[in-house]
Formats: C-alpha cells, sequence, structure tokens
C-alpha cells in the first residue's frame, strides 16, 4: 500500500524540534555535556569529576588545581567550542570547581 502523506525522518524530526524549543534546548545541553570529555580527551576527563548544566551555567568539578588554572584562561574558547558542537548557544559560561 502507497502512502500518500509520506515525509522524510528528517523533515519530521526538525518540525517536532521547532515547535518543542524546550526540548530542543535540553538536546543542546545534553549534547554540550557530551562534547565536554570529546572535546578535551581522555586527559581531561581524568580529572573531571562531575559536568552538569545549570541555568545555561555548565558546572565542571576538576580534581586538579593546575588543569583548573589552566582552564579558567581557556574559559572562552571553551565555551565556543561547546556551543558549536551544540549546535545552538546554550553554555553563557563555565564554573570550574
Amino acid at each position: 500500500m502507497l502512502k500518500r502523506n509520506a515525509q522524510h525522518l528528517g523533515d519530521v524530526l526538525s518540525e517536532f524540534f521547532n515547535e518543542n524549543p524546550g526540548l530542543k534546548t535540553s538536546v543542546a545541553e545534553h549534547r554540550a555535556v557530551s562534547a565536554w570529555r570529546e572535546l578535551l580527551g581522555e586527559g581531561v576527563s581524568h580529572y573531571t569529576k562531575n559536568v552538569y548544566f545549570k541555568r545555561n551555567v555548565l558546572h565542571v568539578q576538576l580534581t586538579s588545581s593546575v588543569l583548573r588554572a589552566e582552564l579558567i584562561m581557556n574559559k572562552q574558547n571553551l565555551i565556543d567550542k561547546l556551543n558549536e558542537h551544540a549546535e545552538m548557544e546554550v553554555v553563557r559560561d563555565i564554573v570550574f570547581r
């Protein structure tokens, strides 16, 4: 049987996310959190305890004060890369603890 209202799955998902901006933001936040380990690699991941979002701020708990100082100096670059990976501007700031 041939369906006349057939649409591409990508078009349907795009329309769904455009109608639900809160869900789109949540997916982008999840992408940014998962990108932390992907973009910074195993070395930084080894010293990272916890990464989570709260009110457009990415909170990162680190076990190395030297690494924390290095990341603070490169904070804006990290924000730009995470937002690029999330395909949406969701990271406004990063707090290192």
